[in-house]
C-alpha cells in the first residue's frame, strides 16, 4: 500500500480530522497508524527520550514542541531507541536533527523541519495531555494516521482491508 489517508477519508469522511501543517517526512517509513501518546515540551526533549525508551508497540508519539525551530527534539540516538522499542512513528510540532540517519531508520517521523542544535535536558514537559497544533487536537488514546498525503486523527480506531 502506498497511500492510506485517501482510502480512510473515502470510507470515514466524518470520523477523521486532517492536520493543517506542512509536515515533512523524515523516517524511512512513510505510512503509519497507531494510538496517540503525547508530550508537550519546549526546547527540552527529556520526556521524549523517556517515552521512546518504553514499549511503543501500536503507538505513535505526538510531540508538541510549540513549533520551535530553535532546537531539535529528536535525534538519531533517540530515534534508534524508538525503533528498538517498536514505536510506529514520531510526529513533532518542531524540529529533528540527524535527518540523514533518521531517513535510514524503520520508523515514520514527521516534523516541521531540521535544526542541528540539541536541546537542554531539564526534565521539563508534560506527558499524555491533550495537545493542539496544526488545527486539531491530539488526544491520548485516540488514533492517528499518516502517509505522504498528510496526517489525520480519529476518536475510534478505523480499519481498512489493506491495513
Amino acid at each position: 500500500m502506498l497511500d492510506l489517508l485517501p482510502d480512510l477519508f473515502d470510507q470515514y469522511p466524518e470520523k477523521l480530522s486532517l492536520a493543517q501543517a506542512p509536515f515533512i517526512n523524515y523516517g524511512k517509513n512513510i505510512i503509519f497508524y497507531g494510538e496517540i501518546v503525547t508530550v508537550a515540551c519546549f526546547e527540552d526533549n527529556s520526556k521524549v527520550k523517556e517515552l521512546l525508551a518504553t514499549d511503543g508497540t501500536g503507538k505513535v508519539l505526538v510531540v508538541d514542541g510549540k513549533g520551535s525551530m530553535n532546537r531539535a527534539l529528536l535525534g538519531d540516538i533517540i530515534a534508534e531507541n524508538a525503533v528498538k522499542n517498536n514505536w510506529q512513528a514520531v510526529v513533532i510540532n518542531g524540529c529533528i536533527r540527524d535527518a540523514g540517519t533518521i531517513a535510514t531508520l524503520a520508523i515514520a517521523v514527521k516534523a516541521l523541519g531540521c535544526n542541528p542544535i540539541k536541546t537542554e535536558k531539564l526534565g521539563v514537559g508534560e506527558i499524555n495531555i491533550v495537545v493542539n497544533f496544526a488545527g486539531i487536537d491530539f488526544i491520548p488514546g485516540w488514533s492517528i494516521y499518516g502517509d505522504a498525503n498528510g496526517l489525520a486523527v480519529s476518536e475510534a480506531k478505523l480499519t481498512l482491508n489493506e491495513i
